[in-house]
C-alpha cells in the first residue's frame, strides 16, 4: 500500500501478508527485485506488483519458486506459505455481491473482516455494522434514489451479512464515536429511528462493542474538518494500521505512520471529548423519548 491507494483491484488482506512476507525474505536473500524476477522469469514490475498485493492472483507456481531461490528449505514452512497463498486466491464471500457494489467497497470488506479493532468517527450516519435493516433500507434508498428495489435490497442484505463478524466466536474490536447530528437526521421517519436507538443500546452492552455520543452542547472537537473516518488494526505483525476515507465515487486507504497516527490521535481526543459508553445509553434514551 501507499500513502493514498485506490484500490480498484481490491486486494485481499491475506494476499497483502504474503506479500510482506515475500518483500522480508527478498530483502534477507540480499536480492533485487530484477535478481529475484530475473530467477524465476518474470519481470521486476512483476516482483513488485506481488510484494505490493497488486496482482490478481498469487501464482501457486510463482511462490514455490521464490521461495526457493530465497533459501527457504523447511518442508513445513513451504507448505505453510503455499496453502497459505491457495487460501489468499479464495474469493470472499462479499464477492457474491459484486454486482450491488462498488469495486474498491471490496477492500473495505476485506479490512473489516480482517481486523482485531475498527475505530471509526460517523458524522452523518450510524456505522454499518450497527445500522438495523430498517434503517439501512431508508439509508441506501436515499443514497441511490434511483436504484431498482431489488438492488436496494441486495444492497441491505450485504449490510446485513457483515454484522454477522460481531457474533462470530471471535469478534473484532468496535468502537465508534458519533456525532450527535447522526440520531438528529430523520432517516426512514419516527418509528425507524426509534428502533435503531434502541438497537444502538442494546449493540452497546456487548463486551467487545462501545458506542460513543458527541453531544452538541460538548462544542467544536477535533474531526469537524475531517469527515467519517475508519481505523483498523490487525493480528499480523506484517500489516500496519490502515485509515479509510470514503468518498461518492472511490475511498483513500492510509498506511503510512506519520498520516495513521493523525487519525489515531484524533480518534483519542474524540473519544475523550464524547460522553462514555454508560452516558451515551443515558443519551440515546433521551434522544429516543424526542422522536
Amino acid at each position: 500500500m501507499t500513502a493514498e491507494t485506490d484500490w480498484g483491484g481490491a486486494p485481499s488482506v491475506l494476499r497483502m501478508i504474503l506479500g510482506r512476507q515475500l518483500e522480508e525474505l527478498r530483502t534477507r536473500a540480499g536480492l533485487n527485485y530484477t535478481e529475484a524476477g530475473d530467477a524465476i522469469g518474470v519481470s521486476h514490475s512483476t516482483i513488485r506488483r506481488m510484494e505490493a498485493a497488486k496482482v490478481a492472483r498469487l501464482r501457486l507456481a510463482d511462490a514455490e519458486k521464490l521461495l526457493q531461490v530465497y533459501g527457504v528449505t523447511d518442508q513445513q514452512e513451504i507448505e505453510t506459505f503455499l496453502q497459505s497463498v491457495r487460501e489468499a486466491n479464495k474469493r470472499g464471500w462479499w464477492h457474491t455481491y459484486r454486482d450491488v457494489m462498488p469495486d474498491w467497497f471490496a477492500a473495505y470488506l476485506s479490512l473489516e473482516q480482517a481486523a482485531l479493532q475498527i475505530r471509526a468517527y460517523e458524522n452523518h450516519f450510524v456505522h454499518g455494522l450497527l445500522q438495523t435493516e430498517d434503517y439501512a433500507r431508508a439509508l441506501l434508498r436515499a443514497a441511490g434514489p434511483h436504484a431498482p428495489a431489488a438492488v436496494t435490497e441486495r444492497r441491505v442484505a450485504l449490510r446485513m451479512r457483515r454484522q454477522e463478524l460481531l457474533a462470530r466466536p471471535a469478534p473484532p474490536r468496535l468502537w465508534v464515536v458519533m456525532d450527535e447530528a447522526v440520531l438528529r437526521w430523520p432517516v426512514g421517519g419516527p418509528e425507524v429511528m426509534r428502533a435503531q436507538i434502541d438497537h444502538l443500546i442494546e449493540v452497546n452492552r456487548l463486551p467487545q462493542v462501545t458506542v460513543q455520543l458527541m453531544p452538541f452542547a460538548n462544542g467544536p472537537h477535533p474531526a469537524l474538518r475531517a469527515g467519517a473516518f475508519h481505523l483498523f488494526r490487525f493480528r499480523a505483525r506484517e500489516l500496519p494500521d490502515v485509515a479509510y476515507l470514503s468518498g461518492l465515487v472511490g475511498a483513500v486507504y492510509l498506511d503510512k505512520a506519520d498520516d495513521v497516527v493523525v487519525y489515531r490521535e484524533a480518534l483519542d481526543r474524540l473519544s475523550a471529548q464524547a460522553a462514555p459508553a454508560r452516558k451515551t445509553e443515558t443519551l440515546l434514551g433521551t434522544l429516543r423519548k424526542e422522536l
